[in-house]
């Protein structure tokens, strides 16, 4: 059974979820239709050891992490023209940008960043993020999407959300009206899905909520203002719609620059369920953002 708490003052949402049998790629994928009724949400899952060896294969500088990602990118098969890279600083890794297009010029910026601090070998924060772009790219290029998705590998994040927010001053006015959501993973695995809900725009914290309800996996909401920022409130700034799912508590948080963020602080069980999430969310969203607002509820007259 999966019960939810929704407080509407803070759009604090906490979705706890008891385990279930684990479900072949064919009936997940029945599951997310049936319980999300017309929405039609169709993605690809990638094995469960797929997904791990990307995070197991990182690596430990800013300049080969940002190698690795665009790797994985081309061998997901984004490649070409749809595969770039953006200078933000001479002596900084590049973003590296992959654009899937969709029958519109509607965008859902999908981020995470590649860089780490000197400190551990940042699998945590945030390999766990950055190596689930190209599986999230592969699980929906499978089918035909109305927006088109451009998922980034955001440099120099730890130096002041340098990449992001190069990247979001450097497009047009008009550019930046195209962008419907903007989708922020930062420091996944070290418990069950969290999400920073007091920096989360409604429609994308419905979505999401509704997203683990239908396929039956843990969310919660934790708030993290006090101890950091992330690439997601680059476009805040510029009120572009925007949610970050992490995995921290203030037990785990630290972990985080510190020597113990390493692979084997990573629950694998927890980082599947992840990405599952994850995908599933972003397929969802591409029908889910048709759908005009819900109607606020009509005054009572007594």
């Amino acid at each position: 059974m999966v019960f939810l708490v929704l407080s509407s003052q803070k759009s604090v949402i906490a979705v706890i979820s008891r385990l279930t049998q684990k479900l072949p790629r064919h009936a997940l994928l029945a599951l997310v239709l049936c319980s999300l009724a017309t929405a039609q949400i169709k993605f690809r899952q990638l094995d469960r050891g797929v997904v791990e060896s990307r995070l197991k294969d990182f690596a430990v500088t800013n300049d080969a992490r940002e190698s690795e990602i665009k790797k994985l990118f081309a061998e997901s098969g984004c490649k070409d023209s749809q595969l770039s890279e953006q200078t933000v600083r001479s002596k900084l890794p590049p973003n590296v940008i992959c654009v899937l297009a969709g029958q519109t010029d509607e965008l859902i910026v999908v981020g995470a960043h590649t860089d780490k601090v000197d400190a551990g070998d940042g699998v945590v924060d945030n390999w766990s993020g950055a190596s689930l772009l190209s599986s999230l790219y592969q699980g929906l290029d499978a089918e035909p999407r109305r927006h088109t998705y451009v998922f980034i590998g955001f440099t120099g994040e730890e130096k002041g959300l340098l990449g992001s927010d190069y990247y979001v001053h450097h497009l047009s006015s008009e550019q930046r009206t195209k962008i419907v959501a903007m989708v922020n993973m930062d420091t996944l695995g070290v418990g069950p899905t969290k999400v920073w809900a007091s920096h989360a725009d409604d429609p994308l914290l419905r979505a999401l909520r509704q997203t683990a309800t239908a396929m039956k996996l843990p969310l919660a909401a934790v708030n993290v203002e006090g101890v950091g920022s992330t690439d997601s409130e680059s476009f805040a700034s510029f009120h572009i719609p925007r949610i970050t799912l992490h995995s921290i508590t203030q037990q785990t948080w630290p972990i985080l620059h510190s020597q113990r963020d390493r692979l084997a602080a990573v629950n694998m069980d927890d980082y599947y369920n992840s990405y599952r999430l994850i995908a599933g969310y972003l397929a969802y969203l591409d029908t889910y953002l048709e759908q005009p607002a819900p109607a606020a509820p009509k005054p009572k007259h007594h």
